[in-house]
């Protein structure tokens, strides 16, 4: 299944990977691995993790306090957040969809 991302869970990667990157050498790497084997597992079984709504899913990763927040649609997942779970919750809520 196709995986797209909107801009803003985009951001919020890239923003995860230089804070971790700055920790420690290659702690930002680590975290990559794990999101992107994450994803694997949602585009292979999507309707695997805790439903927020009909569409919308929350996939918790092990090793680092985030979940991917993503939708099911047709032909793809859309990723809408990738969100620090230490956040407010449900910050995310009223993103625009493309």
């Amino acid at each position: 299944m196709k995986i797209k991302f909107l801009e803003p869970a985009r951001d919020e990667l890239d923003d995860a990977i230089d804070y971790y990157s700055k920790e420690r050498t290659g702690l930002g790497d680590e975290f990559l691995t794990e999101l992107l084997s994450a994803i694997n597992r949602i585009a292979e079984y999507p309707e695997a993790w805790h439903p927020y709504s009909e569409q919308t899913r929350r996939c918790q990763l092990k090793r680092f306090p985030y979940g991917i927040i993503y939708q099911i649609r047709e032909n793809e997942i859309l990723i809408i957040a990738i969100a620090n779970l230490h956040r407010k919750p449900r910050y995310w809520r009223n993103r625009n969809r493309p």
